[in-house]
């Protein structure tokens, strides 16, 4: 007896789409009142309450057996997005260097529609080196997020090398994926020939 898919429309799958809603909202919170202390602090819990719903969701799915394709997918998607947003709000308030955005974004959405178009083959779940980056990147940008310029220096300095570090794993991570991506592909390709 094969059991049934779990619905799409579960509570895991509500946070992703949560995450998502959140986008518009910091992005607002960050670039109206970016000098603003007490703007910067509630702007940085609501990053942190956006991005802590990626692990929540993830144990919620894995508990209660509700892994979806589109789990899958947009859970990535929805941490890229707000990700993303972070970047680039803090190059376009002159925080962060636009070269270090060009090159997390290039690579975050480059696989991204890496895994997009290898749907056709099967679905690429995030792996643990996908994972790990993403915490890195969050911690990174919580530390950035309050406004650098307003730390103490001590505090810059180390907020500079975990910054460093999750780009470094940034680029370092792609990897694993592009092989898996010419695997599947590979794999598909051969299937289709059968």
């Amino acid at each position: 007896m094969t059991t049934a898919p779990p619905s799409r429309l579960n509570p895991a799958n509500a946070l992703t789409v949560l995450r998502l809603v959140l986008v518009p909202v910091f992005a607002w919170m960050l670039l109206s009142h970016p000098h603003e202390v007490w703007w910067r602090l509630a702007t940085t819990l609501v990053f942190g309450l956006a991005i802590a719903t990626d692990a929540v969701d993830g144990r919620i799915a894995r508990k209660y057996n509700l892994i979806t394709d589109f789990g899958k997918l947009w859970d990535s998607i929805a941490d890229k997005t707000l990700t993303g947003m972070a970047f680039i709000g803090l190059s376009i308030l002159g925080e962060l260097p636009w070269w270090v955005t060009a090159l997390v974004l290039a690579r975050e959405w480059g696989i991204t529609w890496m895994r997009v178009a290898m749907l056709k083959y099967g679905v690429m779940a995030a792996n643990a080196g996908g994972k790990l980056k993403t915490v890195l990147q969050s911690i990174a940008l919580l530390l950035y997020l309050p406004g650098l310029p307003m730390m103490p220096v001590w505090l810059q300095w180390i907020a500079h090398l975990v910054m460093a570090a999750a780009v470094l794993l940034t680029l370092v991570t792609a990897v694993p994926y592009i092989r898996e991506a010419l695997t599947l592909r590979r794999a598909g390709r051969a299937e289709q020939e059968k």
